[in-house]
């Protein structure tokens, strides 16, 4: 159970119980149903356009919203670093790897290599490291000679159970002080840009021709 959400959910809860008028909202979960919709639509109402560095000197929000990004990436990876400092992990690729193993089960190399968004050479040494410490297992694909099927060992859940903890305490850190709605709104607006990245990725295109390509697709 994610005993944090509950939390969240409790304060929110509180916070509608002690602070709003019965008249404006009935107290069951209809009302309170109603007063958090309202509550994020006022929100929205309310947002201005933000400043961000270098504005003033004609910076795009295209630019700070990419800066911003590789800068949250750098953070999640220190905070990572840190969770496996004292374990056999080398890098947060190799807990990742065996977090998507167990979550869903075998796969071909590729096929997990593709899920975490990295090229051939840097994934097969991830998945080889694994390897050698025992973590995971691979077998012939049935259906593709040629193909590696990827398993995830009992040493390697035994490994990843040892960070968990950890990691779930990075994880958490990484979303900061954002409330429970903020973290909503941001989770609608990340899927938005993978849903419009993804398909794009999928077709494993040309580095010359990707940036034009992918251009092309937002018109």
């Amino acid at each position: 159970m994610n005993y944090q959400l509950v939390k969240e959910v409790i304060e929110l809860i509180e916070r509608f119980d002690e602070k709003v008028e019965a008249k404006s909202y009935s107290k069951d979960l209809g009302g309170f149903k109603r007063w958090i919709y309202d509550s994020e639509k006022r929100l929205e109402d309310l947002i201005e356009e933000p400043d961000w560095e270098g504005k003033d000197k004609g910076r795009s929000p295209e630019s700070a919203i990419n800066t911003l990004i590789v800068h949250m990436n750098r953070y999640a990876k220190n905070y990572s670093k840190s969770a496996i400092y004292s374990s056999d992990f080398s890098t947060q690729e190799d807990f990742i790897y065996l977090i998507n193993l167990k979550a869903f089960g075998a796969m071909t190399k590729m096929e997990l290599i593709r899920k975490n968004i990295q090229d051939k050479t840097v994934g097969m040494q991830i998945i080889n490291r694994l390897i050698k410490h025992g973590w995971v297992q691979q077998s012939n694909s049935l259906e593709d000679k040629r193909s590696k099927i990827i398993l995830i060992t009992e040493k390697g859940i035994e490994a990843l159970a040892q960070i968990m903890e950890k990691i779930r305490q990075a994880t958490k850190i990484v979303t900061g002080n954002l409330s429970y709605p903020e973290k909503l709104k941001l989770i609608v607006l990340l899927q938005k840009l993978e849903h419009f990245h993804e398909p794009i990725y999928s077709k494993n295109l040309d580095l010359p021709h990707l940036v034009d390509i992918a251009y092309s697709q937002l018109t």
